[in-house]
């Protein structure tokens, strides 16, 4: 039977298990928290008048221990700030602690200790102790597995580039004239379509785009741009043949060019210009628009002189396709020569071959060559972060942000780092500034995991696949779809079987238990020692096949 004090006395007697009750029971952690609530109740005259009693969470694990905050109650007489309790009805108390998580703890025990103070006499009360171990399945959670992100290549296979050229025409008339066909864009043109058409890594076809303005009759117009294209056409087959440049030439005419209209007057300072526009948007039909705009007479005299003697024109384009090296080229020029290779080439390169070494190797030369180039530094930091390396990544990184501190990829392989170093604040900063990211949704996913927002960190992941992902999935009880993430993982680890272990357990399939447990186990052997002390399988400690499955192991 439990005695407690009383009024008249001056000593605290124990309070029992029955007078706390601890959420959750066993404790469980979040993020890298062990948080855990107490609600506790001191019985009818329990509580002395003139007492002062604080209560200090204690976790104990091993030969250390943490403390949690500690809480402070106070008797009917006495004044201050702590929560008073009354003598005669007793009273109902909560408290909240949180322990930081190590993997010791798995084995632990929660206590309360007590400390009393009653007329100016200390009161201590032993240790009670009122749970018991703790649930460390969000502990799984690992940011060494995140995927840190690689700078992207700007190499492209074939670049297109356009060059162009414009032969204006008089009003109502179609002759070249030769002050147009001596100007300086026209003849830079011909030759830029001659170095295209005689390089063998370049493709080239010409268009010929012919109009007439929209003033005017409609006949007339269409009789005007078909004539322009027609000359334009033949001039340009002749400078071609006299070049021995054999290409395609595409030609077509627009007989009445209002939406070159459009654009020049939504470009110009024209007074009344949104009048105009409104004209274009009201009236669909050729004839109204010329006739409505004429109409604003003080208007069109202006667009007669400075907008109209623009339309009447040929442009003439020269589509040309420049291709790169083929992966071959590439690989033998880096593997030959490297000088031979742009920056884009090299870093393209790296994506060519599955040998972590290779890759280390072109990142280096980048590093060496092109210094002022972020994603070398970035993405040799990447290959140390994959080695374990976290000094070297950091050098790396940070070499990389001092020649772009706003690269997305670079911030975000630095909030990897904050997040090892338990410094999730810095890290949600740098974050903030990773948008466009490669593996940013991974990175986001462990943030929320272990800030224990596992809603958030499923968001983050989609549908993506690691053991991070499916730890998130479990954590919200989604075993269904931890259990397809896992189960896709390209290169399964002892996590990744241990996880699967755990949803077997928590979805009764004793058989899946025991056949991932032992997968988890043939890939790390510390895994049986991890597997009999963790609560998730507590409840086959005394079967013989689990027993004899983990014993043989360890």
């Amino acid at each position: 039977m439990t005695l407690f004090g009383t009024s008249c006395s001056s000593k605290l007697k124990p309070l029992s298990q029955n007078n706390f009750n601890v959420t959750p029971s066993p404790m469980e952690t979040v993020g890298n928290q062990v948080p855990v609530t107490i609600n506790g109740t001191f019985p009818a005259k329990w509580f002395h008048k003139n007492g002062i009693v604080t209560i200090t969470p204690v976790l104990k694990y091993g030969d250390k221990e943490q403390t949690g905050t500690p809480y402070s109650f106070q008797g009917e007489n006495i004044s201050g700030n702590r929560t008073t309790i009354s003598n005669r009805r007793g009273g109902n108390f909560a408290m909240n602690a949180s322990f930081p998580f190590t993997d010791e703890m798995i084995s632990s025990e929660l206590y309360l200790r007590f400390d009393g103070i009653i007329k100016n006499k200390r009161s201590i009360l032993p240790d009670l102790k009122v749970a018991d171990g703790v649930i460390a399945t969000s502990a799984l959670a690992n940011v060494r597995n995140t995927t840190p992100s690689v700078a992207p290549d700007g190499f492209q296979r074939i670049i297109k580039e356009a060059q162009e050229a414009s032969i204006m025409f008089v009003i109502q008339q179609a002759a070249l004239r030769q002050s147009e066909l001596n100007k300086r864009d026209l003849n830079d043109w011909k030759r830029r379509v001659e170095e295209a058409f005689t390089d063998p890594r370049q493709n080239v076809n010409v268009e010929v785009s012919a109009y007439a303005s929209p003033d005017g009759g409609l006949t007339l117009n269409e009789r005007l741009a078909a004539e322009r294209e027609k000359n334009t056409s033949g001039y340009l087959e002749q400078e071609l043949k006299k070049r021995n440049i054999d290409t395609d030439v595409y030609a077509r005419y627009t007989a009445e060019d209002w939406e070159g209209f459009r654009q020049l007057v939504s470009a110009s300072d024209l007074q009344d210009k949104e009048l105009i526009l409104r004209v274009l948007e009201m009236y669909p039909d050729s004839e109204t628009r010329e006739r409505e705009i004429k109409n604003i007479s003080y208007v069109f005299e202006e667009l007669a002189t400075t907008i109209l003697p623009q339309l009447r024109r040929s442009r003439i384009i020269a589509n040309i396709e420049i291709v790169g090296k083929s992966d071959e080229e590439i690989m033998t020029a880096w593997k030959n020569n490297p000088k031979e290779l742009s920056v884009e080439e090299l870093l393209y390169a790296s994506s060519l071959t599955d040998d972590e070494r290779e890759k280390e190797r072109i990142y280096q030369y980048v590093t060496a060559n092109f210094t002022n180039d972020y994603r070398g530094w970035n993405n040799i930091g990447t290959m140390f972060y994959k080695q374990g390396d976290y000094a070297k990544a950091k050098q790396a990184f940070d070499r990389a942000a001092q020649v772009n501190p706003s690269a997305p990829e670079v911030n975000m392989n630095k909030a990897l780092l904050a997040i090892m170093d338990n410094k999730m604040e810095e890290a949600e900063e740098l974050l903030g500034r990773s948008a466009g990211a490669t593996s940013l949704d991974e990175a986001m996913g462990i943030l929320g995991l272990l800030q224990g927002n596992y809603n958030q960190a499923v968001g983050a992941y989609g549908n993506s696949v690691s053991n991070n992902a499916g730890l998130a999935h479990l954590l919200v009880r989604d075993y269904n779809k931890a259990k397809q993430t896992l189960e896709a993982v390209e290169q399964p680890d002892a996590t990744t079987a241990y996880l699967l272990a755990i949803i077997a357990s928590r979805t009764n399939n004793f058989n899946e238990v025991i056949s991932n447990l032992r997968a988890a186990i043939g890939r790390d052997r510390a895994i049986a020692g991890k597997a009999l002390n963790d609560l998730e399988f507590a409840k086959y400690l005394t079967n013989q096949e689990f027993r004899s499955l983990l014993n043989q192991e360890r």
